[in-house]
């Protein structure tokens, strides 16, 4: 029976391995990255860190999975994916709203111009009622319900509920597929349709971010996102814009992802077909191999 030594041993040796291939298809394709800081190992539990990024201009992935003992928890009957492994990762925090929720949302101009004809949300004070926010979304490989937290992250959700009545999702591609361990999402939200298109404007972080202080350490370290979460992908702090990502699987990431809603139930099992049929060309990080294309979007 190996020892601990040499399991870790092995598990970093194919780390190495799956740090350069996805360094590799990060420069040739140019799209979001997954960035998280390298923690090391102490005795024998390591942590693991994943973050999305979205950036135009510079794109690196350095994924770290290691995982103890009780870290494997599947969470989607999706087949042919490796078992979820979240390390240290804890739960989101428990939502608090802070003192000024949704009272001076603002979208400044972001430094890339808008790929389609959009105009920026309402500024200023928008209503946290109705708590919920119902979405149809239908897919060229099935529905996906969405029900929008806009008593949780209201200026997102006033974001995506206009972006969605000018019509920006219409056509657009879902694309960027992850299956990894520690990170299972489809990524959408993009009219270019490969990671680097927006809406021409930008907005803060809200939920869970506004749950620690500014600079807090724990900002770094990852915590769990749920299976059936929906969250913005972002370029670094208070950079969210058009792109979204929805959590097939429990996902281990850093708390600086917007969380703004939850997928429903048809959602979930259309996002299980996706996921099944895996990355395009093989690998853990790149376009889904079907086609993921959001024919239409509305609010109900």
């Amino acid at each position: 029976m190996p020892t601990n030594q040499q399991r870790r041993a092995t598990a970093k040796r194919k780390l190495e391995r799956q740090l350069e291939r996805r360094a590799k298809q990060a420069k040739r394709r140019r799209i979001l990255t997954i960035a998280g800081g390298a923690v090391a190992a102490v005795a024998v539990v390591a942590a693991v860190v994943v973050a999305i990024v979205v950036s135009k201009d510079d794109h690196k992935g350095n994924p770290t999975a290691s995982t103890t003992s009780s870290s494997a928890a599947p969470s989607s009957s999706a087949a042919g994916l490796p078992p979820v492994q979240l390390g240290n990762a804890v739960p989101l925090p428990q939502f608090k709203a802070p003192a000024n929720l949704g009272a001076n949302c603002q979208y400044p101009a972001s430094p890339d111009k808008a790929v389609k004809p959009v105009k920026p949300p309402r500024t200023g004070k928008v209503p946290t009622e109705p708590a919920q926010v119902s979405v149809s979304m239908v897919t060229s490989q099935g529905n996906v319900g969405l029900m929008l937290a806009n008593n949780e992250s209201p200026c997102t959700v006033n974001s995506f509920a206009s972006l969605t009545n000018q019509g920006f999702f219409k056509d657009t591609k879902c694309h960027r597929l992850t299956t990894s361990p520690s990170l299972s999402v489809l990524q959408c939200g993009d009219p270019k349709g490969d990671g680097t298109g927006g809406p021409g404007y930008q907005f803060a972080n809200e939920y869970p971010t506004n749950q620690y202080p500014a600079n807090d350490p724990k900002l770094k370290e990852p915590v769990i996102y749920p299976r059936g979460t929906i969250a913005m992908a972002n370029a670094g702090p208070n950079t969210n814009s058009s792109q979204f990502f929805l959590v097939y699987r429990d996902s281990a990431l850093p708390p600086e992802y917007t969380v703004f809603g939850k997928i429903q139930d048809d959602g979930l099992a259309t996002l299980d077909k996706i996921a099944a049929a895996g990355v395009a060309g093989g690998g853990e990080d790149g376009p889904p191999a079907v086609d993921v294309t959001i024919t239409s979007i509305l609010l109900d």
